[in-house]
């Protein structure tokens, strides 16, 4: 694939959940949400102030990150459902618990 985003804009797979609850219930696919935890496969240069000063991106890829539940646009890359989202979108990074 190659794609790159403009901006302070990030490409973000959605990751998947466990489709049972704790007491071991299925949850059928009709009753899922979507998950709100994804990785950042690519991330633009960063936004521009209005004197045209580059802000560097807060995020790269590999990152783990929480978004909003209707952050940005989805769409399809090499048959790979996909969202786009501006760095604002992101409400912060999850950090790997450390063995």
């Amino acid at each position: 694939m190659k794609f790159r985003p403009l901006h302070d804009r990030v490409l973000v797979r959605r990751l998947e959940t466990d489709e049972r609850t704790a007491g071991g219930i299925i949850i059928p696919d009709t009753a899922k949400e979507k998950p709100m935890e994804g990785e950042v496969l690519a991330a633009g240069p960063g936004g521009r102030t209005d004197d045209g000063r580059l802000v560097p991106m807060g995020v790269k890829a590999g990152d783990l990150i929480l978004f909003g539940k209707w952050s940005g646009t989805e769409v399809k890359i090499d048959g790979e459902e996909l969202i786009i989202m501006k760095e604002s979108d992101i409400l912060g990074l999850i950090e790997k618990k450390k063995k």
